[in-house]
């Protein structure tokens, strides 16, 4: 008898990827939405291929894309921390007025 792919491991790899890119490129809220997704999916995953492990095949790529999550997770949890902290060091109208902003780091240095 012939195994079966894991449900949705290859879309598990897909999220665990496109959040760690979503943390870099959008902010991190993204990233962090797509990394949570890929923990649940990798959770159902691995719950069904211990019950019947006879069956399936592919839990290397479930692992793979929870460890992926998790990496975009932290990404996207550090981007947001940075976030409000510059927003909170610097103030939110200074954020939004880049020429505001230039002259705030100039007087840093």
């Amino acid at each position: 008898m012939e195994k079966e792919q894991l449900p949705n491991s290859t879309i598990i790899i897909i999220l665990g990827v496109l959040s760690i890119l979503g943390s870099c490129c959008f902010g991190g809220a993204l990233g962090l939405i797509m990394g949570i997704t890929a923990l649940i999916l990798a959770k159902k995953a691995k719950n069904t291929y211990n019950e019947t492990p006879e069956l399936y095949e592919g839990l290397s790529n479930v692992n793979t894309g929870k460890i992926l999550a998790i990496i975009g997770i932290i990404l996207s949890l550090i981007i947001i921390a940075m976030v409000i902290f510059i927003g909170m060091y610097f103030g939110w109208d200074v954020i939004s007025n880049p020429e505001l902003l230039n002259e705030r780091l100039e007087d840093m240095q």
